[in-house]
Formats: structure tokens, C-alpha cells, sequence
């Protein structure tokens, strides 16, 4: 028996990063993998459980862009970029991804290196840069993947 009531399909995986020590730029993966401490290969694996993954919407590249603002994919820190926008959603929310559920923790906070590409993109993307999720059930994400908001 299932834990959750309904499951509505709100989106797709449109990219996949991780951060590695190797490189200064975000990795791109086809497939990523998470257990309970985060993303496997991230080289912030097991730092703070609350702040695993970073989910990102496509939106928060369109409203840079609408300013002027041209940021590669990945340039905002995330390890999900989504077609959904999921900035509204509460804490405690739960998303199933692949053969994973998330569950949302908090909204990014702004970090510093955003000024480093435009002194107006911490403000414009004050709301709009980030939510934090951390895994509550482990598995693997991919590229394309359906994006299952769960109804507990």
C-alpha cells in the first residue's frame, strides 16, 4: 500500500549537474545517483543533508535572459534544472523523480558568486534561483525523467 494519496505529473528533467573538485564549472551527467546523504559523485556529498540537491527551474533562466543576463545552465549552482517552476511549494513538499523522492527543505538563499556574473542578479532572482531538497528515498535521477509531485 502506498503512503502517498495521488501523484500529479508536473514536469521533466531538462539537465543533470554535479560539482566535482576537478573542475571550477558544473559537471554535466546523463544520470546521477542519491542516497540518503545526497548526490554520490557531488563533491558536496554528505555536508549538510538538509541542502543535498539543489532543483532549479528553467523559468529562473528566463527571467535572467529577459534582462539581459545570459547564464549557461548550471552557472546557478543547481543539480536539477526542471521545466516546472517549484519555487511556491513548502517545505516538507515531496517530489518522486526517477526511482527517487525528494523532499523540499527550504528556498536558496542567495549566494555571493551571482554577483560575480551580474551585480543585478541577486536581486532580480531573489525569490526565483533555487529550492533546496533532500532525498528521501534513494535511486537514481535522469535526464528526461517525469517529474511526480506526491500527495501524502
Amino acid at each position: 500500500m502506498s503512503l502517498y494519496t495521488s501523484q500529479i505529473n508536473v514536469g521533466k528533467i531538462s539537465a543533470l549537474f554535479i560539482s566535482t573538485h576537478a573542475s571550477k564549472s558544473r559537471v554535466t551527467k546523463p544520470v546521477i545517483e542519491l542516497d540518503l546523504f545526497g548526490i554520490k559523485e557531488d563533491k558536496y556529498y554528505n555536508t549538510n543533508i538538509q541542502r543535498s540537491i539543489l532543483i532549479t527551474s528553467l523559468s529562473s533562466y528566463s527571467l535572467a535572459k529577459s534582462k539581459e543576463i545570459h547564464i549557461p545552465y548550471g552557472g546557478l549552482g543547481e543539480n536539477l534544472l526542471i521545466d516546472y517552476n517549484p519555487y511556491k511549494l513548502q517545505a516538507g513538499a515531496q517530489l518522486k523523480i526517477g526511482t527517487c523522492i525528494l523532499e523540499i527543505t527550504q528556498n536558496c538563499t542567495m549566494c555571493d558568486h551571482l554577483s560575480n556574473i551580474d551585480e543585478n542578479l541577486p536581486e532580480l532572482l531573489k525569490h526565483d534561483r533555487g529550492i533546496f531538497a533532500k532525498v528521501l528515498q534513494e535511486g537514481e535521477i535522469k535526464l528526461q525523467d517525469n517529474i511526480f509531485l506526491l500527495d501524502t
